[in-house]
């Protein structure tokens, strides 16, 4: 069974509510299975917070999640637009990893919500590919030929899954698109796994 590492930041629980649902694409590929975690929050000092496992809601990620997994999406508010600090702070203590090679050749997708429609969605989405390439892993967009990327009033976007929150839920297109990512990046993550 393959593991495919669904990895967030959510203050105000929209970027959870996307894990949830690009979970759920991955799980829909028979022998995938979805691993998500979280992030601490960080204080003034960049130092995570205690304590050192969350009240409720998934587990904090650990470095063997990232080098266990057979893929990776990774997902974040938007911050100014960039990724939140918790996951950028996650991410900066993956050198070992990169030296290594550990996440290298595995597939990955990002995804992340705002308050606005131009809330800086792509340019977010873009900040968290760049280490996911560093890394050297291979990235998933979705393509146009999934119709709601194309119908959307709200999130989905070629770049990776997104939602506009404005204080409500997910809508349909949103979690068809956050599904089909999962979807993706768990058959990259098979298909790759069975290559010789």
């Amino acid at each position: 069974m393959n593991d495919v590492l669904v990895l967030y930041y959510s203050r105000q629980g929209s970027t959870a509510a996307l894990a949830r649902q690009i979970c759920r694409g991955v799980e829909s590929v028979a022998g995938v299975r979805a691993r998500l975690r979280t992030v601490p929050p960080v204080a003034p000092t960049t130092v995570a917070q205690d304590p050192a496992v969350p009240n409720e809601g998934p587990p904090y990620a650990t470095q063997d999640d990232l080098a266990e997994c057979a893929g990776l999406l990774l997902g974040s508010p938007t911050r100014f637009g960039n990724m939140a600090a918790p996951l950028k702070h996650f991410l900066d203590g993956t050198s070992g990893l990169w030296l290594t090679g550990a996440l290298a050749g595995k597939p990955a997708a990002v995804f992340t919500s705002t308050q606005s429609l131009h809330g800086g969605q792509e340019s977010t989405l873009l900040s968290m590919m760049l280490p996911l390439l560093h890394h050297g892993m291979y990235l998933v967009g979705i393509p146009f030929t999934e119709r709601g990327l194309q119908e959307t009033q709200g999130g989905g976007t070629p770049y990776g899954a997104s939602h506009v929150a404005r204080g409500g839920a997910l809508s349909d297109i949103e979690r068809d698109l956050a599904q089909a990512l999962g979807r993706r990046v768990a058959t990259l993550a098979q298909r790759l796994d069975r290559a010789p």
